[in-house]
């Protein structure tokens, strides 16, 4: 099998509460999913959760709630996977990005602020920033220049449960607590910090967005007494709006309840990884190790390096069966999008980022003998 870049791991207890689960009454609409959404709104410190099949689906509910519009125009960062953009598109807006910090890799809030100040009042809805890898964007920061513009913020926290922020008043702000960005969303995949296959969430500290977030899960149909506008008996429901089929099952729940039980061990592990890392490429001059802040907690979904003689890296490291990956290709160099009218030479740091990234193994089963090979491997090939 050889040593990937991230991977699941999947205990006697996942599997024991999944058999739970296949064993009981409900495979879906039932228990496990309110109480895993409680859960996590609890590890991340926000008042509501919801649950939704997937983190594109979260995004997507994230824009219909907040009411992208077609020709609405919202700004976004070339370094993240397809979706957190795509989101806009699904509801028929417009999306417009924002070049990386050199450090962070995450949004440059000095660039966002400067095309904020020079563009028309109004020309921005909103704003999705990503805590690329694990690391928390500024939120703090983002939020006053949001609230000066008018803007929301979906933070795309994917990479970050478990992350956290330390704010000007010397607040721990975890990521996706919703202390200053309208909606947060996560993802679930089995490469994430807790895997259930497939599956999102989406926090909030607003009821109302909470209660939309609700009926758009559900085909836009409820049962609620309080909100239906008749009432013909126990069977009757009401299609309000316009939603979608992004329900989550009991069996995916029963799995990322477990999960979550050991999910800040799991990123106090990530955190020790990085640090093997960063003592052992400190001397290497090809390698520049990721960013870290004395404020910031990094979550560590990825252990992200630049690399020179990338391609050549990627490729010797998969003859000794090490699988790297890169985190990742430019959305906006996409050929999708360079039908937009975005090309080469747009966004100039996020497309040197691209050329050096590479993303190291990293996730919590990774044994130190399985980190030593990889990090003599990369020695060697420097030497």
């Amino acid at each position: 099998m050889g040593i990937p870049y991230g991977k699941q791991q999947i205990s006697q207890d996942d599997i024991d509460a999944v058999v739970e689960v296949l064993k009981s009454d409900f495979l879906t609409q039932g228990p496990k999913v309110r109480e895993f959404e409680e859960r996590f709104a609890g590890y991340v410190g926000a008042k509501y959760a919801v649950a939704v099949t997937n983190g594109t689906a979260a995004l997507h509910l994230c824009n219909l709630v907040l009411g992208t519009r077609p020709g609405e125009k919202v700004i976004t960062t070339p370094i993240t996977f397809a979706a957190t953009a795509n989101s806009v598109l699904y509801c028929g807006g417009e999306v417009d990005f924002v070049d990386i910090d050199t450090d962070t890799y995450t949004i440059d809030l000095d660039k966002l602020e400067e095309k904020l100040s020079s563009s028309p009042a109004g020309t921005y809805k909103g704003v999705i920033p990503v805590d690329l890898a694990g690391y928390p964007v500024d939120v703090e920061r983002l939020r006053s220049i949001a609230d000066k513009h008018n803007l929301w913020i979906i933070e795309d926290a994917c990479h970050a449960p478990g992350g956290y922020f330390t704010d000007s008043k010397g607040v721990k702000q975890l990521c996706g607590n919703g202390a200053f960005s309208d909606l947060q969303m996560f993802s679930f995949h089995p490469v994430k910090h807790i895997a259930t296959g497939e599956g999102g969430m989406i926090t909030t500290n607003n009821e109302e967005l909470y209660t939309k977030l609700l009926l758009f899960r559900t085909h836009g149909i409820t049962k609620s007494p309080e909100l239906l506008t008749e009432d013909h008996g126990g069977w009757y429901y009401e299609m309000q709006e316009l939603g979608y089929n992004y329900r989550i099952s009991d069996i995916n729940c029963a799995l990322g309840i477990s999960q979550l039980e050991r999910a800040k061990e799991g990123v106090e592990k990530r955190n020790c990884i990085a640090s093997r890392y960063n003592e052992a490429f400190r001397d290497l001059a090809p390698v520049k190790t990721p960013f870290v802040a004395e404020n910031i907690y990094h979550a560590y979904h990825l252990y992200i390096i630049q690399a020179e003689q990338r391609k050549e890296l990627y490729d010797f490291l998969r003859k000794h069966d090490i699988y790297t990956q890169v985190h990742y290709i430019p959305v906006h160099l996409q050929p999708f999008y360079r039908n937009k009218g975005w090309k080469k030479g747009d966004l100039p740091v996020a497309e040197s980022y691209y050329e050096k990234a590479l993303s190291l193994p990293m996730y919590p089963s990774l044994t130190d003998e399985e980190q030593d090979f990889v990090i003599e491997k990369i020695k060697e090939f420097y030497s």
